[in-house]
């Protein structure tokens, strides 16, 4: 169990660390976000499975109808998950090393019991080698440290990231957390439709991917790692990548292109580590965007807030 880090505002997330918490925490965020899924009307670009930081953990939005309307909530203070009806029913799970399928199975008794049984799809997305979440025994880490500084990083990083956003008055995502891809973002768009996408990702209908990516976007994001990819980073990309964009001079230093990922990335630990986080980030975004926007011939005059253009 690391020492606790409470001190810090950036906390140390080294990937190696925490692989087998992350790992299982993903899942069960996975199975909360389908459970999303079933009980929501389709909002283009799947903004409406995506979940929402709050001052405590992970939430999705108001879910189902009536007085069964409900949420459910991520505590990464407490350690609960917790369903919470309208009508005020509560039911609270404790977030504790288990499998996945015990997992799996805790929260679709806990559904029923509010009176909301619901249906998903067990197999994880955006995943190779997945296994279906009921019979999942493999993954059932939890360390509550970790678990802890990872939510702090989210919540740091979407004040950082809802302060970019405010700069664009163009079409732009909330920022978010996606649990397909277990990375928060944020995303701008042109207002110009994009070449289909290629699709191709694991576990993922190819149409959701060309629905996400109907428009030019510049996207960006942080994301913890993962096997190939062992490091946490903040990226940045734009769909599709205009001539020159992997040879954009962006900020700061420590930021590079990724010839394998396809996108911008600055390492969690450089900024963390950097004499003023914030604004490094906020470099590191308004850069990468500038390229990105740039070199596709984007409208910024139309689109940027005229006292934040550069």
């Amino acid at each position: 169990m690391p020492q606790n880090d409470d001190s810090a505002s950036w906390p140390p997330l080294p990937y190696q660390a925490w692989r087998d918490t992350y790992q299982t925490l993903h899942l069960w965020l996975q199975i909360v976000g389908k459970i999303s899924l079933a009980q929501c009307s389709w909002i283009n670009h799947s903004w409406h499975v995506a979940l929402l930081t709050t001052a405590r953990g992970l939430s999705t939005r108001l879910l189902g109808t009536g007085d069964k309307a409900f949420q459910i909530d991520f505590d990464f203070v407490e350690h609960v998950l917790s369903i919470r009806l309208l009508n005020g029913a509560v039911v609270a799970i404790p977030l504790e090393p288990r499998s996945t399928a015990s997992f799996y199975r805790k929260i679709m008794d806990a559904m029923k019991q509010v009176g909301v049984p619901v249906a998903i799809h067990t197999m994880p997305s955006e995943l190779p080698d997945a296994i279906p979440f009921d019979t999942d025994e493999v993954h059932g880490s939890y360390d509550r440290e970790f678990a802890n500084r990872y939510w702090r990083v989210l919540a740091q990083t979407s004040r950082v990231f809802e302060d970019f956003r405010a700069r664009f008055i163009g079409k732009c995502s909330p920022v978010h957390y996606f649990w397909g891809s277990a990375d928060l973002a944020v995303t701008r768009f042109s207002g110009r439709t994009a070449p289909p996408h290629p699709g191709g990702i694991p576990n993922l209908p190819d149409w959701v991917a060309r629905e996400a990516y109907s428009h030019e976007v510049s996207s960006a994001g942080f994301w913890a790692g993962n096997d190939q990819n062992p490091e946490a980073v903040f990226y940045s990309y734009a769909y599709p990548d205009p001539p020159g964009f992997a040879d954009a001079r962006v900020s700061p230093e420590a930021a590079h292109f990724s010839a394998s990922l396809r996108e911008f990335v600055l390492p969690y630990e450089a900024m963390r580590t950097a004499r003023a986080p914030e604004q490094a980030l906020l470099a590191f975004l308004q850069s990468t965007y500038e390229a990105a926007a740039t070199l596709g011939q984007w409208d910024r005059k139309a689109l940027e807030r005229a006292s934040d253009r550069q």
